[in-house]
């Protein structure tokens, strides 16, 4: 045994025992034959980003998870790895960039992309070596790039196959847009938020000379671009002008008066703009009725030339211009305040424009069917199971999947152009000659696939594939995904399809959902709030331990968790709880060899403790398997804080301090081996702590040592009932000194009536009895009467306990006291009756449940005649 520091250190004991744990390849999954597979690939965090609080969480829980698993037996593999990100990386390239007078014109391509590499070699480590600070046991050895050699192959290899069998096709449809990154986003990129906006009425003349028709629209601006009026095929209004044509104010075009039923006649004005370059439902409408498609937007946003007098202009100071034309020319009818949903960029939350556009899109239809079964028929389980409904309804709905980007940073689309003729070719490399001309001038694409692209390879990707690889055979299908309800779509769904498509088996078994870290008030974190917590700042005060336990103790799956520094200083208290206690263990333990207890030699209180255990180790191994990480930490806290410091430590010290030595060493043994198996279950969720004290305690490391098991032959459950009912006892000794402010150093005589079935125990442990509540000495009575006339009475179902201290309370306290009590008893009885008189809860709750609460009822109904007799007994005092 080493000898333990007074005071336990964080600042000194965190950053060189991971360096030793990382140095002794103690984080290191192997291909083992003899062992079971268990694998959790980590969401790969962004070069651009730093640990905030969302990883503090999701990956607290995985480590919680892989260090169990590591310790149960299992060839464990936490795969670590970042994300090449590529609007969020180029933003802030180019903002570096800029900072120095530069644009991307000026460094071209290769240049850019030189610093791209730069950027990711100087800042793509940052947020792993806050990982470690962390504690999270990553096999390192293992850490992957999605834009390293390996990945890239894979996207490469994904792309072709896909292209080759017609999922991945090139075309014009309307895509997000977004003008400030300019690029194409996907449907999952795109941020809904409301906004107050207006409906601009606005009167399209007939070109008969009629009054033609009035539209509604939230964004004027796309006029310039219409090439039809939509009316609902069945409404009356407008039936005599299906056929006919307008004229587009401010252009002079005609454009005719289309029927279609994508119309809703109760909407607006029941006649729609079709703009079907700048709207999707406008884009389908348009390709019924062989529309032109008229884009007047370029790709930042801009008016173009075919905006007339608008070009140039910024899209919203053409639309105050545009308006303000129309109420001139007497077109504007009115405008009406409304509110909307206004899609908006995820990365930098501009508004978002839908516009017609050549892009690379993935064919989702074949992809999402099997991915839905694999849900539906159980292979993948959501937890909690809510959240299948979500993904149910994202994939049910799915378009198709928009993948090129037009940016630098990324895997370019190995996609080749023949300058001569058009034909595209699709392969690893680009051909010597075109194979539909000849013609040898040829280049590839320009843009770059979407970085989901990538990440949704990441289970199989990271190990391998697409070579064979012993690793990819040995831990695919990965174990558990754990993620925040929020990349569900982005990254989930499409993990689920590409593992079923390219591998022809799902990616993982379970998808472990968590909610989102808010503040105290119950905020979601952000810069623009200023109400974000750095988890390093928390470490750096606390402790990596102390914010790991307050992040997930009383958490449950799916539901978000606030942020409290109360929370965090109640966890650095139990962590300098658990070190005081281990401590003092260690210091009452021999220099040599402790024997292991015999079972013939254990104490009541020895069998209560090991019962207690054998029973916390069976919850907290079945709540993990549960992925409740939540409630075993809440467990272990209840457990450890309560039961053994506070109740066995202090039942032991009079054995301690005796001079049996052979109960003395029973004793220490138990201590020592309850203490081992409360560190090993309390390591996954506190590993610097634990690990210390264990390496103290046996000069070995625990991180590595066997996950406990139940061991039957030490389970005493009526000896623990026995001394449930003891403790009962002395809680309420403790509690009737404490209402009446008696002074812990005053002790008294104790005179006991103990119920027949509890005597020989109560007898046997006077020692706890005296020493725990109080007491100089016990004299056991066999009736009330025996009891001092002026006594007050500590109620417990396994006796009463009777003290002469009248003189120190006054009376009347004392039966408002009882009268208080009386109220509580009788409400548990009234609860009792009302489950046990309902015929529902009798027919279907279990049997157990059922006799469990008639035994309370039993126990009450008892206790509440003994306390209204020792209330007439007080009345009758003088």
């Amino acid at each position: 045994m080493k000898i333990m520091d007074k005071v336990y250190d964080p600042k000194t004991v965190e950053g060189p025992l991971y360096e030793k744990w990382e140095k002794s390849g103690a984080f290191h999954a192997e291909v083992d034959p003899h062992k079971k597979p268990f694998t959790i690939v980590i969401p790969p965090p962004n070069i651009t980003g730093q640990l905030h609080m969302g990883h503090a969480l999701d990956d607290t829980i995985q480590d919680i998870l892989i260090r169990t698993k590591r310790m149960q037996g299992y060839s464990a593999l936490w795969m670590p790895g970042t994300d090449h990100a590529s609007i969020a990386t180029e933003v802030k390239i180019v903002q570096q960039m800029a900072e120095e007078g530069l644009t991307k014109v000026d460094t071209g391509r290769d240049g850019f992309l030189e610093r791209a590499w730069a950027w990711k070699d100087q800042y793509g480590g940052r947020i792993t070596e806050q990982l470690k600070k962390l504690g999270a046991s990553l096999d390192w050895e293992r850490e992957r790039f999605t834009m390293d050699e390996g990945c890239s192959k894979a996207v490469q290899e994904v792309f072709i196959n896909l292209y080759n069998k017609g999922i991945i096709y090139q075309g014009d449809r309307i895509i997000n847009w977004c003008p400030h990154c300019v690029t194409a986003l996907s449907d999952a990129e795109v941020e809904y938020e409301e906004q107050d906006s207006h409906f601009w009425h606005f009167r399209y003349p007939a070109a008969d000379g009629g009054e033609g028709i009035v539209i509604a629209t939230t964004r004027p601006e796309t006029l310039l671009g219409d090439t039809a009026v939509a009316v609902h095929p069945d409404d009356e209004r407008y039936r005599h002008l299906i056929g006919k044509t307008l004229v587009l104010p401010l252009t002079g075009r005609e454009i005719p008066v289309v029927a279609d039923e994508y119309v809703d006649r109760e909407f607006g004005t029941g006649a729609v703009k079709i703009t079907p370059a700048h709207d999707p439902n406008d884009f389908e409408v348009g390709l019924r009725h062989g529309l032109p498609m008229i884009r007047v937007m370029d790709d930042h946003g801009v008016m173009n030339e075919k905006a007339g007098k608008y070009e140039g202009m910024d899209r919203f100071e053409c639309r105050d211009a545009l308006v303000n034309d129309m109420r001139k020319l007497g077109l504007l009818v009115k405008i009406e305040d409304h509110t909307h949903n206004v899609g908006t960029c995820y990365r930098c939350k501009s508004a978002v424009e839908p516009i017609l556009s050549k892009q690379w899109f993935v064919k989702m239809k074949p992809l999402a069917e099997p991915a839905l079964e694999a849900v539906r028929d159980g292979r993948i389980r959501f937890v909690p199971e809510r959240f299948a409904k979500i993904y149910y309804n994202w994939m049910e709905n799915i378009r198709d999947w928009c993948i090129s980007r037009q940016l630098w940073w990324g895997h370019r689309i190995p996609a080749y152009y023949c300058e001569a003729c058009g034909h595209v070719h699709v392969g690893k490399e680009m051909p010597e000659k075109c194979a539909a001309c000849g013609h040898t001038c040829l280049h590839q694409d320009e843009d770059v696939l979407d970085t989901w692209f990538s990440s949704a390879l990441w289970p199989f990707s990271t190990l391998g594939w697409p070579d064979k690889t012993p690793e990819l055979d040995y831990f695919y299908p990965t174990s558990v995904l754990v993620t925040a309800y929020d990349i569900i779509f982005f990254w989930v769904a499409r993990m689920i399809f590409s593992g079923i498509e390219h591998m022809g088996e799902i990616p993982f078994k379970d998808v472990l959902i968590h909610g989102i870290v808010r503040d105290s008030e119950g905020r979601k974190m952000s810069k623009s709030l200023g109400n974000g917590i750095d988890p390093l700042e928390v470490i750096e005060k606390y402790g990596a331990d102390a914010l790991r336990f307050s992040l997930v103790i009383g958490t449950s799956p799916g539901n978000d968790m606030r942020f409290y520094w109360e929370k965090v200083e109640s966890a650095r208290n139990f962590a300098n709880k658990i070190w005081n206690a281990s401590r003092y263990v260690m210091m009452n333990l021999p220099e040599g060899e402790l024997p292991d207890f015999e079972v013939q030699d254990l104490d009541l209180a020895d069998r209560w403790i090991l019962t207690r255990l054998s029973e916390a180790v069976a919850e907290i191994t079945e709540n993990m398997e549960r992925y409740e990480v939540g409630l075993c930490a809440q467990k272990l806290y209840d457990f450890i804080w309560s039961e053994f410091c506070d109740w066995y430590i202090e039942l032991t010290k009079s054995r301690l301090n005796g001079e049996d030595e052979k109960a003395k060493n029973t004793a220490r043994s138990v201590l020592k081996y309850v203490l081992e198996t409360i560190l090993k279950l309390l390591h996954p969720f506190m590993p610097f702590l634990t690990e210390t004290i264990y390496d103290a305690l046996r000069g070995e490391s625990l991180m590595l040592s066997a996950w406990p098991k139940v061991n039957e032959a030490l389970r005493f459950p009526e000896d623990a009932a026995s001394m449930e009912s003891i403790m009962e006892v002395i809680r309420s000794v403790r509690n009737l000194r404490s209402e009446m402010n008696v002074p812990p150093s005053k002790r008294a005589q104790f005179f006991v009536l103990p119920q027949q079935s509890d005597a020989k125990s109560l007898k046997a442990t006077q020692a706890y009895l005296l020493r725990l509540a109080g007491g100089a000495g016990a004299t056991y009575i066999a009736a009330k009467n025996e009891a001092p006339e002026h006594a007050v009475c500590a109620i417990a179902p396994a006796a009463e306990v009777y003290i002469p201290l009248l003189e120190l309370v006054d009376k009347q306290k004392e039966i408002a006291r009882l009268s208080k009590e009386l109220k509580t008893i009788e409400g548990e009885i009234k609860r009792a009756e009302g489950k046990l008189n309902n015929p529902g809860f009798v027919a279907k709750a279990p049997a157990a449940l059922v006799e469990e609460e008639r035994a309370k009822l039993a126990k009450n109904e008892e206790l509440i005649e003994r306390v209204r007799e020792r209330m007439e007994n007080l009345q009758r005092m003088n």
